[in-house]
């Protein structure tokens, strides 16, 4: 894994949303360089592609969470 990916993975969701959403208005604005956009927006695909996984594993979580007949949770796989 490069040091650009090994850094996107440590990110959790929330500071990956941040940063992309900073990539985002960089790009928006029109100011940067082309280079510089190029490699903003090759940063921000990754971080959109972590963002993705994250919330993947996360309704993976929920969707694993049912309601048990005596108003207690459980796993699905625990039943």
């Amino acid at each position: 894994m490069s040091k650009n990916a090994d850094d996107i993975a440590a990110l959790s969701f929330e500071d990956a949303l941040s940063a992309l959403e900073s990539i985002v208005r960089g790009l928006e604005s029109g100011q940067q360089k082309l280079e510089d956009a190029i490699a903003a927006y090759e940063r921000g695909a990754a971080l959109k592609k972590h963002c993705e996984e994250k919330l993947a594993q996360a309704e993976a979580r929920v969707q694993a969470i049912v309601a048990r007949a005596d108003g207690g949770l459980t796993l699905k796989n625990e039943e």
